[in-house]
């Protein structure tokens, strides 16, 4: 092993991270992508042992309920409060609690065993669905780079290209109306009436050049209204 990579071992083991599976968060990063096999099977590994976990910690307290109701029992019959029954009874039911409490004594010492040791468990299985997450979030994130670089050089050349399409659109406008107003002076105004009937429909007219004289014509016109 590397030392880079037991370095990054060795502080991975030290950091402390939610329960993943727990957090809306952690599921709301597979919304736009499926988690992989690996992924789903320490997800339900994980789950059976906070299920597992659950189940022991929710025993135990109704094992304890148990032991405390055979402890009440078993004070009751030692006081004599049950004078109804003979001392052979008493005594049945004394021992038939006590084997029931050892029973369930057991039973607490090895949920508590195991409860000790879920936590180590959990947290081992939560670390490695935390690292097989993070592989599959890191190469989304790479994939997504690479596409974006893509994208971005496309858009630079498109607007390379736009430029040069908006350069090319202006000089044909100008080229147009250049070209109809010297038709317009040489031809005059009822000629070009008559060749507009004929063609404006199937092509793009173009604006009225902007001359000096045009536009002291255009105000002349305004003064007289």
């Amino acid at each position: 092993m590397s030392a880079d990579r037991e370095k990054f071992n060795n502080a991975i083991g030290t950091v402390k991270i939610p329960i993943l599976i727990l957090d809306n968060k952690w599921h709301r990063i597979f919304g736009k992508m499926n988690p992989t096999d690996e992924i789903k099977e320490l997800e339900k590994e994980l789950s059976e042992l906070l299920k597992r976990q659950g189940k022991l910690v929710n025993e135990n307290k109704d094992l304890k309920k148990i032991k405390s109701n055979l402890m009440s029992e078993i004070v009751s019959n030692i006081d004599g409060v049950d004078t109804r029954d003979s001392d052979e009874t008493v005594d049945k039911k004394l021992n038939d609690n006590k084997r029931l409490i050892n029973d369930v004594n057991e039973k607490l010492d090895n949920n508590e065993e195991e409860l000790k040791d879920l936590p180590r468990e959990i947290d081992g299985v939560n670390k490695k669905l935390m690292l097989a997450t993070m592989d599959l979030c890191y190469e989304r994130l790479q994939s997504n780079t690479v596409e974006i670089e893509e994208i971005a050089e496309w858009v630079k050349d498109i607007r390379v290209q736009l430029k040069k399409n908006l350069v090319k659109k202006q000089d044909k406008e100008l080229y147009n109306a250049e070209l109809y107003s010297y038709m317009h002076d040489i031809f005059g105004p009822v000629v070009m009436e008559l060749f507009d009937m004929k063609y404006v429909p199937t092509i793009h007219k173009a604006p009225e050049l902007k001359t000096p004289a045009n536009e002291k014509e255009n105000k002349g016109e305004e003064n007289k209204e």
